[in-house]
């Protein structure tokens, strides 16, 4: 098998050949890097690189599984990158701000921990907009990621860096976290998986803030099955020996026999779509009843979605940046610092009907979900943008008020609390990837995944893979 072919194995494909000793660590971790220095300087999505690090790693994974034992972990000498807002210990970690461009943090986050526990390979970091902030990647430190279906356009964001590195063949799976889609955004950009799970299903172990409920850690991947496997992996309650995927995917289930699904691309005409991702979005529907699945036009009430997602968003950055702001006064981006600016300027009596909007949210989302199984809608309202820009000015020939109104698709239901995920959904007419997002009851990771490798392998939109 040549370097190149490594690299575009899946997780589970990787993990079963390390096992069976068909391939060496050391070579797989080779393959990794030769990847990224081959495709990254078109497409930035790596902006810290350690290969002595990772070889030395690849060297100890090899030696280990040649000493054997039945306790190795399941993703013993398999190399990834982590995005660079997960704090990576002896690894520099920026959080693409100019403020920590040479900051090594001596500690892990959780999801970076768990990864490494389960076996992974740290070698290195990708890129994120400053302090994870917008979904479009670019930052002051190391610029913009590039799209690698079209290297003019957006890779979306937050997660971008992460989301190019699996879609370009760099790695098969890696972490990332979403507050207002910056999973399932850059997912849909890159024609890959991304899950946001619901708030706890990953839990964060201080010193993180484990009651912060609206950015979430999560995983991207080429296929469903590899964000099933990972979220599994990195549970605090996972057997990690032992575990090969979820048990919902694990049954063999191929279609939707007994679904019945929400379905409306626009939801009911909250969103404005263009028309190439209104169209391959509302192809969907047919591939979910050819499947089985019954379709509703009901939506949920969303009516207090957007004030409690932006209200949550403001207080999280407030909290997390006001500090960082008043020591470093004028240096955040201007968008960003609106953003500190709204939360710090929160009153009591905002935060009170923030409380009471969030339940009457909660509600009308249990009222959904007794009597559908799931939503299906789109995930990102245009298609990828131009690259030059921070967010798209337009939609339809009708002005977005500010860098997050293009993203109500996500953003609405991140208020809500409920696990959402992207599939790829096909194509416009030049080729830019559009998804397919899928929503479920909190705790409903099981059905939303179950749901998405139907599609998927009805589809098969996600093996097209970019001309790098």
């Amino acid at each position: 098998m040549t370097s190149e072919a490594l690299t575009w194995l899946s997780l589970t494909e990787q993990a079963a050949a390390l096992e069976r000793r068909e391939i060496s660590s050391v070579e797989l971790v080779t393959a990794h890097l030769d990847r990224i220095e081959k495709v990254n300087p078109v497409t930035n999505a790596i902006v810290t690189f350690e290969p002595e690090r990772a070889i030395a790693g690849a060297r100890e994974a090899d030696r280990r599984r040649m000493a054997g034992g039945d306790d190795l972990p399941p993703l013993l000498g398999i190399p990834m990158t982590h995005k660079d807002t997960h704090d990576t210990a002896g690894m520099r970690t920026t959080y693409g701000s100019e403020i920590f461009a040479d900051h090594v943090p001596q500690r892990s986050s959780s999801i970076v921990a768990r990864l490494q526990a389960a076996g992974v390979i740290s070698t290195g970091k990708s890129n994120v907009p400053e302090f994870a902030a917008g979904a479009h990647t670019s930052n002051r430190v190391f610029g913009t990621t590039l799209n690698p279906y079209d290297l003019t356009r957006s890779a979306a964001g937050s997660s971008g860096g992460a989301a190019v590195a699996i879609a370009s063949g760099i790695q098969a799976a890696g972490d990332g976290s979403d507050t207002g889609g910056s999973l399932r955004l850059p997912a849909s950009f890159a024609n890959i998986v991304g899950l946001r799970p619901s708030h706890g299903r990953l839990p964060k172990v201080p010193p993180e803030d484990p009651w912060q409920w609206l950015s979430q850690p999560g995983f991207l991947a080429r296929t469903v099955d590899d964000v099933a496997w990972l979220m599994e992996l990195t549970s605090p309650s996972a057997q990690r020996r032992d575990m090969r995927g979820s048990e919902i995917l694990s049954r063999g289930a191929v279609d939707l026999q007994g679904i019945m699904a929400g379905f409306s691309p626009d939801l009911a005409g909250r969103l404005e779509l263009e028309a190439e991702v209104q169209t391959v979005v509302e192809a969907a529907g047919p591939v979910l009843t050819g499947l089985g699945a019954r379709l509703s036009e009901s939506v949920p009430d969303l009516r207090e979605a957007r004030n409690v997602f932006r209200t949550a968003r403001a207080y999280e950055f407030a909290a997390n940046l006001r500090d960082i702001n008043r020591e470093n006064p004028g240096t955040l981006k201007a968008s960003l610092q609106a953003d500190v600016d709204a939360g710090l300027a929160l009153t009591a009596d905002d935060l009170f009907d923030f409380d009471r909007a969030r339940v009457r949210l909660c509600s009308a989302m249990n009222d959904y979900f007794t009597t559908h199984d799931v939503l299906v809608t789109t995930t990102a309202q245009v298609l990828p943008f131009s690259a030059e820009d921070e967010y798209p000015k337009m939609i339809n020939s009708r002005p977005v008020e500010d860098y997050m109104a293009w993203v109500d698709s996500t953003t609405l239901f991140s208020a809500t609390g409920c696990p959402a995920l992207s599939v790829p959904a096909g194509f416009s007419a030049s080729g830019l990837p559009i998804g397919l997002q899928i929503i479920g009851p909190v705790g409903g990771e099981e059905m939303v995944l179950h749901v998405a490798r139907c599609f998927e392998a009805a589809t098969g939109h996600g093996h097209h893979r970019p001309s790098l």
